[in-house]
Order: structure tokens, then sequence, then C-alpha cells
């Protein structure tokens, strides 16, 4: 493509035309729902979704057979449902690039196109930037080990598990990378510093993309297309980039994100109109973490039953006591309390959420009836509700439990364990006289 700092009226190579096209097709559709999502239109959001989710399906069915069932995005973003879109779009920005080349094939260049895709991509790149960005900052995105997770045996984990106790555990560094995000994403809403901040963007998503493939985290494809979207940006600039770096050379001030507005009215509309983006990306995220932040600070300690490990020393159903062998994947043998209604059981038994050969619930506890409530998952909008049980604390280290699971009456009573977890106390030394 022309380089940004040649003159508007310069021509295009037939590859640029035709790469600019096909770019334009692509980034359009892959972009629309975060621009649908910032302008707020949810009637036109909904059907341009619908749409979309026929046109994946049924191109699913014809051409690219990723999978007989399509499984629609959810925590992933890599699901088969992904890859078809993927394909989907690919072969639409292809057709309609030949389409366009057809029809426009005496045009030498796109100076106004070029300009408003570079500019719709920048705040595309910047939102999840500062997106991304701020969560970390305030620590919310990766957070720090629960006791269920430290009781876990290493090796039960999985890959995408593990980078993101890696990441929780240490807060120095998930502010680290927050501040370099949201500081790509700062700089990209300056015409002045976007080269700068396509240069921290490309950096930070090398690093999101090589940790997405190296740990196998379910968002390979989104982390790929934001680097892809700021190398794309790099690219205007490719001949003042390389006389700068390589060619040690001076290099003009680019000129491609300058507005083309020549009326007064377009450029305050223009100024209105990033006031409003800002408040939307910057603003209202901000703030909206910064909640977040406060009532996970506040967070109330485990209630009534006090945080940490319990063995299970009696277990009793219909009557009768099961003792613990190692090959009873049903018995309970311990329990974890962790803060704020979340616990976990150490069992593989189907009727709690299991992950990672544990058991996890949520509960909430009636301190005058002494009964709480237990729910299977610990996602608060979508949760099953499992049984409710009667309690007693005689003291401070241990519970009883009573309730009825699948029509048996079940007793259990908990001791609470001394566990000691050295990776809780986020230990450091500068000075360390043997290797840990």
């Amino acid at each position: 493509m022309a380089s940004a700092d040649s003159p508007v009226s310069n021509a295009w190579t037939r590859w640029q035309r035709v790469l600019f096209r096909f770019l334009f097709v692509y980034l359009l559709l892959y972009t629309s729902p975060w621009f649908l999502r910032l302008l707020g239109v949810n009637s036109v959001s909904r059907n341009y979704f619908r749409l979309v989710d026929w046109a994946v399906r049924a191109s699913n069915a014809r051409l690219f057979h990723v999978r007989e069932t399509l499984i629609p995005t959810n925590g992933s973003g890599d699901t088969s449902w992904a890859w078809a879109e993927l394909w989907l779009f690919l072969s639409v920005a292809a057709i309609g690039c030949a389409i366009w080349s057809a029809l426009d094939r005496n045009r030498r260049s796109y100076p106004l196109l070029g300009y408003w895709l570079r500019t719709f991509t920048r705040y595309y790149l910047a939102t999840y930037a500062l997106s991304y960005g701020i969560s970390k900052l305030f620590w919310l995105q990766m957070p720090f080990p629960t006791l269920s997770q430290m009781s876990t045996p290493l090796g039960d984990f999985l890959p995408m598990r593990f980078s993101w106790m890696f990441m929780g555990f240490s807060a120095p560094y998930q502010f680290f990378a927050g501040f370099m995000e949201t500081a790509a994403g700062l700089l990209l809403l300056n015409r002045r510093t976007v080269t700068f901040g396509l240069f921290a963007a490309t950096g930070t998503f090398i690093n999101v993309v090589m940790i997405n493939l190296s740990y196998d985290v379910p968002v390979k494809l989104f982390a790929s297309h934001l680097l892809f979207a700021s190398v794309f940006l790099l690219l205007f600039d490719t001949r003042r980039l390389v006389a700068f770096l390589v060619l040690n050379q001076p290099a003009p001030p680019t000129a491609a994100y300058e507005p083309p507005f020549t009326r007064p009215w377009q450029h305050w509309t223009a100024l209105a109109a990033k006031a409003v983006v800002i408040v939307l990306i910057l603003i209202l995220p901000f703030e909206s973490q910064w909640t977040r932040y406060k009532a996970t600070v506040n967070q109330p300690d485990s209630v009534p039953f006090r945080a940490g490990v319990y063995d299970v020393v009696r277990y009793v159903v219909n009557g009768d006591t099961i003792p613990s062998l190692a090959a009873d994947t049903v018995r309970w043998k311990d329990v974890i309390f962790d803060n704020a209604g979340f616990a976990s059981v150490n069992t593989t038994d189907p009727l709690f959420w299991q992950r990672y050969r544990r058991g996890y619930f949520r509960y909430k506890a009636d301190t005058a009836t002494h009964t709480a409530v237990v729910w299977k998952t610990s996602a608060v909008p979508d949760s099953t509700f499992l049984f409710t049980m009667r309690y007693e604390i005689p003291d401070s280290g241990r519970v009883r439990l009573w309730t009825s699971v699948r029509n048996d009456s079940l007793y259990v009573e908990l001791v609470r364990t001394p566990r000691h977890f050295q990776l809780a106390e986020r230990q450091f030394h500068w000075l360390s006289e043997y290797n840990r």
C-alpha cells in the first residue's frame, strides 16, 4: 500500500489496491460487532448476530465442515463456530474483493477509504488494549490463586489455568502487563503518538499471542487479530520506519491519520465523536473496573465458615459411616471454604461442578436458621440449585453438616487443618543465598 507520507494523489500499485480491497472488506466484517456495541444499537446488533449465525451455520454445512455441530463462542473464542466464521469472512472478503476489483478497476488509490479504515482499526485496537489493560491494572483479569487451586496437584491443571495463576500470583507483573496495554491504548487515541502506540501494541500483543499459543489459552483467534491489526497499521508507515530504524535517515512525521476535513462543522463533529468514544472506551471502563476493584478489596470473609482447608473426619450416608478409601472417588475427602461464598470438595462426584478433580460449588448461609443453600457452579447468573444443608459450628476449627443428597441422608463432620501454602506468602528476596 502507498506509504502514509506519500501525497494522496499518488497511484497505488495493483497488488496494493487488491490487498486493500480484501482487507477493507475483511476488517469491516470482523470489527462490525465491536462498532455496533460501541454505538449501543441493540436491535441492530441482535439482527446482525442472527444473520451472521445463520450464514456461519449454512456455509459450514455446505462448504467448510469444521464440525458437524458447531459450538458457539462461550468462555472460549476458538470454538468450531468461531473457526467457521473465520472461513466465512475470508471467503466473503475474497469474493467482495474480486467483485470490487472488477467494477472499480480504473481507480488508482483509496485515500479517503484508507483514512477511515486506519481510524476505525485504530480505535478498535485502542478499545481492547484499554479494556484488557485497565482490568489488569486493578488485578481483576487474573485473580490470585484460591485455596482450592493451591490444594489441587499442579499436574492436574491444564496449561491455560496454569498460565492464569502464573499471572494472577504476581500483582506487580500483572500491573506491568496492564500498564503496557493501557499505555498502548492511550497512545493510539492521539494522532501524534499513533506510531509509538502501534509499536507498544505490537509488542504487547505478540506476548499475548505467544502465551495463548504456548499455554493453549482459547483466545488465539482474537489475540491474533489484534496483533494483525497492529501490524497492518504499521505497514502504512513502512517507508518512514525503514528509513529511520534501518537506514539511519531522517523520516518525516506521518500524515496517515490527519483527518480529511475541510469545513469547520466537520472538525467539531469529529471532536465531539472522539469525546464520546473516549468516554465509552476509557472513562466508563475505568469507572467500572474501579467499582469491581473496591468490591473485591472489601470482599467479606467466608461467613459463617472460616476460610481454610477442612478434612472430612466423618462421612455418614443413611446412618452408615463410609471410611476414607483411596479408590472411593465419590466420598468427600476434604472441603475448602474460600471467601465470599465459594467452596470446593475433594471428590469427582458429578453432583458438583467438576474442575481439576475437585467439585466446586457456591453457597449462601442464613446465620439465623443455621442453614446454607448450595448451588452447583460459581457463576452467579447461571447456577443449579443442589441442596440446603443445616450446619453447626461447635468451635473455630470444627463444622458439622446435615443434608440430603439424591434422597440419601448425609452427615459430614469437618476439622480445619493448619494447611500452610508457601505460595500464598508471595515471597520476594533481593538477596538469595541459594536457588529456591
